[in-house]
């Protein structure tokens, strides 16, 4: 090997430490997603339960007004005269 060969060898492989630097956060991320689901339906399994529950909308839930809501409601009661 001369030493064009031996540079572009070496400048490969700093590309693809590179490249398995950037993505390894990804594919951990997913491997560890996939973990926590398997637990999960595996505690569902063990309850007898055959799909996780969906979470029930609560009837006591505020129904105080969002602040985009109070805003557009003041805009309206405003009576706008263009002389």
């Amino acid at each position: 090997m001369n030493g064009n060969q031996i540079e572009g060898l070496v400048g490969m492989v700093l590309v693809l430490g590179i490249l398995v630097l950037m993505a390894l956060p990804s594919v951990l991320g997913v491997l560890r997603d996939r973990r926590v689901d398997r637990q999960i339906r595996e505690a569902h399994e063990d309850r007898g339960e055959r799909e996780p529950r969906k979470a029930q909308k609560s009837s006591s839930r505020s129904t105080v007004p969002s602040t985009a809501t109070w805003y557009a409601d003041g805009r309206r009661s405003k009576k706008f005269v263009s002389s």
